[in-house]
């Protein structure tokens, strides 16, 4: 499992180990660790060229030191100061050594030698992020944009220095400018904003460096990103006496005439959850039966198709008084409910805070605006604080759908917030319709094998995300349905 530690956590850790350590001596260890990532990048050291943009934090002093070491490795190295009166003096003082040139930023000159930033860098192998470090806030300052948009032109690959700068750690937003980066070394623990969009895409492919940090930060961390060993020991397996009501049965209220496809792509998912039988309720019988016959199917209502350990309500139901009468009744009973798409909208709210059993969620952003009353786009900005302030504003636990799925669960007064659960399998291929219908089977069918709202949320965004990518591009909805199957067994090699 990954698990990521905000900005002042992260610090308070580097403060307690650095009382410990000598002078220098973490630094130093985290340019370690830069340096052969970067070495390993660009496939060879010796004869290629390297530009540090350095900033006036610890960051820019990594990546000096780690520069330093390229350099005795036979790199021609360069670094670009964006503020030279407070770089880093160590790290000056080691890079220029072991043979780097040092220029400031822009319009300098390199060691006595007039030559434009913007030549330097589009003659670079290689480009080194240390602009800004985990305490950025804001996007980057008018000349570092001026040199972002230098690397930018050129095309050369960068690493950024613990995260890229112009992205904000804490949150995952990007409120201005930013440098991507085509992967990100990063020191003691991942930091929120490698783990989730929209800064997430900026980052590239994240490598973390241990530096010892581990004793010092606390056992629970702000976020956590399930990997295959983890869903693995989340998902149900029969036993040899299990049968269908004890692997449990999952109630689907899905799909209308103008939507019968919703119903039919809501049973797939939830056949393929690891039920032992699933009811469906509505006007799309005839659709789900011809398709799957083994469905257990009724009109309706609700309390009439018999028992169920779970339901999941919403796809595709449309605006009739019936789909209404629909989702009051799911909300009313005593089984844990996961509401999606049409349902989020006839829910009443009241009934969501009353309910005892586990509720549910799972909105795409537009949908999660609406519950909030925002606009769209702040969610999307902000979705560590979206799916954070609809989970405590329901009651409810969340799953935000997107490109980075969150899962929140409400705060509890006196209990420290569990992690924000992130998941990263997904493709933009998954962005198609009826993909959510099939995520809510899967989900809704792991709520009555009687997982919390929590796990079963993680675990079918996970595998959701994994059958996006085993299905043949581009993806139906279907095929993504018929590769759910692949994903379990996937996932359960592992264990």
């Amino acid at each position: 499992m990954r698990t990521g530690y905000g900005v002042e956590t992260v610090r308070a850790a580097e403060r307690a180990l650095m009382a410990r350590l000598p002078e220098g001596a973490l630094m130093r260890q985290a340019a370690a660790g830069l340096a052969a990532a970067c070495g390993q990048l660009l496939g060879r050291t010796y004869g290629t060229r390297v530009v540090l943009l350095v900033g006036s934090g610890d960051n820019g002093g990594d990546a000096l030191y780690a520069g330093a070491r390229l350099a005795r490795r036979g790199a021609g190295v360069t670094a670009v100061l964006l503020a030279p009166e407070r770089a880093h003096e160590g790290g000056l003082a080691a890079l220029r050594a072991a043979g780097g040139r040092v220029r400031v930023a822009p319009g300098a000159v390199v060691e006595g030698v007039a030559e434009p930033v913007g030549d330097i860098v589009a003659r670079a192998d290689l480009v080194v992020d240390g602009i800004v470090g985990i305490g950025g806030k804001g996007g980057l300052r008018p000349a570092a944009v001026e040199l972002a948009d230098l690397v930018r032109e050129a095309g050369v690959p960068v690493v950024a220095v613990d995260l890229p700068s112009g992205v904000d750690a804490g949150t995952g937003e990007v409120p201005g400018p930013a440098l991507e980066a085509r992967a990100t070394v990063t020191f003691g623990a991942y930091k929120p904003g490698l783990l989730i969009d929209p800064a997430r895409e900026y980052a590239g492919a994240v490598r973390l460096v241990d530096i010892g940090l581990g004793p010092q930060l606390p056992q629970v961390p702000d976020v956590e990103a399930l990997q295959h060993a983890d869903v693995a020991r989340l998902l149900p397996r029969p036993k040899a006496e299990s049968d269908k009501y004890r692997r449990g049965v999952v109630g689907i209220v899905a799909g209308s005439g103008r939507y019968p496809g919703a119903a039919v792509l809501a049973v797939s998912g939830a056949l393929r959850s690891g039920a032992g039988a699933v009811r469906y309720v509505g006007p799309g019988a005839e659709a789900v039966v011809t398709r799957y016959p083994e469905t257990l199917v009724s009109e309706g209502p609700p309390g009439h198709a018999g028992r169920v350990q779970a339901w999941a309500v919403g796809p595709g139901l449309g605006d009739e008084p019936a789909a209404r009468h629909a989702v009051d009744e799911v909300l009313d009973s005593d089984v844990p409910v996961l509401v999606d798409a049409d349902g989020l909208r006839l829910m009443d709210m009241d009934a969501v805070h009353a309910r005892t059993a586990p509720t549910l969620l799972t909105p795409h952003a537009g949908e999660a605006a609406a519950l909030l009353g925002v606009a769209r786009e702040e969610v999307e900005a902000g979705r560590l604080a979206a799916v954070r302030r609809l989970a405590d504003q329901t009651g409810a636990t969340v799953l935000l759908k997107g490109s980075t799925t969150l899962v929140a669960e409400p705060s509890r007064p006196g209990s420290p917030p569990s992690p924000v659960r992130v998941n990263a399998t997904g493709t933009g291929w998954l962005a198609t319709a009826g993909s959510g219908d099939v995520l809510t089977g899967l989900a809704g069918g792991l709520l009555a094998a009687r997982l919390s709202a929590r796990d079963a949320a993680s675990a079918a965004a996970y595998l959701h995300g994994l059958a996006g990518r085993l299905a043949t591009d581009p993806p139906a909805a279907t095929d993504v349905a018929t590769a759910l199957a692949a994903a379990w067994q996937d996932v359960l090699r592992t264990d």
